[in-house]
C-alpha cells in the first residue's frame, strides 16, 4: 500500500501551501467560501450542496474545460463529508493500479468504516476495459467515484458506468470571478503573491484574464511567471507590465481539443456561419481553429464539402474556389495559407445558398436503399462484344445528336424509376439558370412523346 500511505487523512492530502508549489496550487481552496465560481450546482441550496450535506455521496462526473474547479470539488467534498480521498490519474495508471485502489478502500471500511472518494483526473483516457474495472466497486458501494474530464461522457465513457453516475458540467469561469481569484493570489502574503510588493495595473490585470480564457488555474500560472520574470525596482516593488505579461504567455490559451468535443462544436459553429451567410462568424470561428492548431487541410475539406452540400449549383464556383482554397495551403503551408483559406470562406459565407444537391443526393440512396435495384436497360448498355449484341444490348439506344436540339427524350431510368425526379432546382443564383433549363427539356420531352420525329 506504499503507493497510497500518503492518503491516511483527507484533510493532509493534496493541502495546499507548500512554498515550492506553483501558485495556482498554493491558492487551492481549503473550503467551500473560498471556492469561486460554479455557484449554479455549489451554491447554497444548490443541488450539489445539498448532496454534500447529505454525507451520502453518489458516484459522480465533473464535466468541464480545464481550469473550471473540478479537482477542488472533489477534494472539497471529501474534506466536508471526511471520506479518505485516492486521486488516480487516467494518463499513468491501469487496472492493476485500480485493484490496488480498491484493496485500499476495503482496508478502509472494514478496519475503521470509513469511506473512499476515488477522483479519477481525464477519466475519459481510460479504456474500455479500464472503465469496466470501476464497475463492481461503484455498484457495491465500495468507492464512491469522481471522474473528471473534459470531453462530453455521452461520447467517452462507457453506458454502462455511466448510468452509475450523476454528471455535473462545470463552465469556465467568467472574467470577473478570475479577477477574484487573481486579487486574492496579490494579497495573500502567506500562500500568494502578498509578500513580493507586486503592481499590476487594471488593464494589465485584464489582459491576464483575457489570456487565461476562462481557465483560474493557466490564469495564476501565467501571472507567476510573469511576477518571478521581473526583478524589484529600487522601491522594492515589481512593476508588471503588459510586455512580462506577453513574455510569460507566448500566446493564449485556447480551448481547443482537435480529438475532443470542442472541436465539432467550434466547426459546426463555422459550418452553420457558412450556412447563415455569415462571413464574420465565420471568420472569427476559423480563426479559432487555425490558431488552435487545427489542420488547415481539415477546415480546406470542411469547405469543399459545404462547397456542394450547400451552394451546390447556385453558385457553381464556389466548388472551384473550396479546391483552389485547398491547394494554396497544399503549396504554400501555414501560416501562409490561411489567407487562402479566410478567402474561400467569404466566398462561400457570401454565395448564394442551395441544398438541392444534397436533397437530391438523399432522395437517390432512400430509393435505392427502398426499392429494387433493376438491372441497366438494354438500349443504355453498351454493347462490346458479339455476344452483347445477340443479347440485345445498346438496342433501341437513341444518339441524342441524332435529334433536333441534339435531345432525344428516351428514359434512361429503370421502369419501376420511370419519370422519378430527385433534382429540384431553387429560384437562388445559378440554379435559376439550371431551372430554366431542366424546364426547357421536359417541354421538348412532351412534345417529342406527342409529336414523335427526328
Amino acid at each position: 500500500m506504499e503507493l497510497f500511505e500518503s492518503c491516511e487523512k483527507p484533510e493532509t492530502h493534496q493541502r495546499s501551501g507548500h512554498p515550492e508549489s506553483p501558485l495556482a496550487d498554493r491558492m487551492r481552496p481549503q473550503n467551500f467560501n473560498e471556492f469561486i465560481g460554479q455557484e449554479e450546482i455549489i451554491g447554497p441550496n444548490k443541488p450539489l450542496r445539498k448532496i454534500i450535506t447529505t454525507g451520502k455521496l453518489p458516484s459522480l462526473i465533473f464535466w468541464g474545460p480545464p481550469g473550471s474547479g473540478k479537482t477542488t470539488l472533489a477534494f472539497l467534498m471529501a474534506r466536508a463529508t471526511k471520506f479518505e480521498f485516492i486521486t488516480f490519474s487516467a494518463v499513468i495508471s491501469g487496472i492493476k493500479e485500480i485493484k490496488e485502489v480498491m484493496e485500499r478502500a476495503k482496508y478502509n471500511r472494514e478496519k475503521f468504516n470509513r469511506r473512499t472518494i476515488l477522483f479519477v483526473d481525464e477519466i475519459h483516457r481510460f479504456n474500455k476495459a479500464q472503465q469496466d474495472a470501476f464497475l463492481p466497486y461503484v455498484e457495491k458501494g465500495l468507492i464512491t467515484l469522481i471522474g473528471a474530464t473534459t470531453e462530453n461522457p455521452s461520447f467517452e465513457l462507457n453506458s454502462a458506468l455511466l448510468s452509475r453516475c450523476r454528471v455535473f458540467v462545470l463552465r469556465g469561469l467568467t472574467e470577473n470571478e478570475i479577477k477574484i481569484i487573481l486579487q486574492a493570489a496579490l494579497r495573500d502574503k502567506k500562500k500568494g503573491l502578498g509578500g513580493l510588493a507586486v503592481e499590476i495595473t487594471d488593464q494589465v490585470l485584464s489582459y491576464v484574464i483575457n489570456m487565461a480564457n476562462g481557465d483560474a488555474r493557466a490564469a495564476l500560472t501565467l501571472l507567476e511567471l510573469a511576477v518571478e520574470s521581473i526583478k524589484p525596482d529600487a522601491d522594492g516593488l515589481r512593476r508588471i507590465n503588459q510586455s512580462a505579461i506577453e513574455s510569460a504567455a507566448q500566446r493564449k490559451v485556447l480551448l481547443y481539443d482537435r480529438a475532443g468535443e470542442e472541436h465539432y462544436n467550434i466547426i459546426s459553429a463555422f459550418h452553420k456561419s457558412l450556412r447563415g451567410s455569415d462571413p464574420d462568424a465565420a471568420l472569427y470561428w476559423m480563426g479559432r481553429m487555425l490558431e488552435a492548431g487545427e489542420d488547415p487541410l481539415y477546415i480546406a475539406r470542411r469547405m469543399v464539402r459545404f462547397a456542394s452540400e450547400d451552394v451546390g449549383n447556385a453558385d457553381p464556383q464556389a466548388l472551384v474556389v473550396a479546391l483552389a482554397a485547398k491547394e494554396s495551403v497544399d503549396f504554400l503551408g501555414m501560416p501562409e495559407g490561411n489567407l487562402a483559406l479566410a478567402q474561400a470562406a467569404v466566398y462561400l459565407a457570401t454565395a448564394p445558398k442551395s441544398n438541392s444537391l444534397y436533397v437530391a443526393y438523399g432522395k437517390v440512396k432512400e430509393d435505392i436503399q427502398k426499392t429494387q435495384n433493376e438491372p441497366v436497360p438494354l438500349h443504355l448498355r453498351n454493347p462490346v462484344t458479339d455476344l452483347m449484341k445477340k443479347l440485345s444490348y445498346g438496342q433501341g439506344y437513341q444518339y441524342d445528336h441524332d435529334f433536333s436540339h441534339h435531345f432525344s427524350g428516351q428514359e434512361h431510368l429503370p421502369a419501376n424509376l420511370k419519370g422519378k425526379k430527385y433534382y429540384q432546382p431553387s429560384d437562388f443564383g445559378f440554379e435559376k439558370e439550371i431551372k430554366k433549363r431542366i424546364e426547357y427539356w421536359e417541354r421538348l420531352r412532351k412534345k417529342i412523346k406527342s409529336f414523335p420525329d427526328k
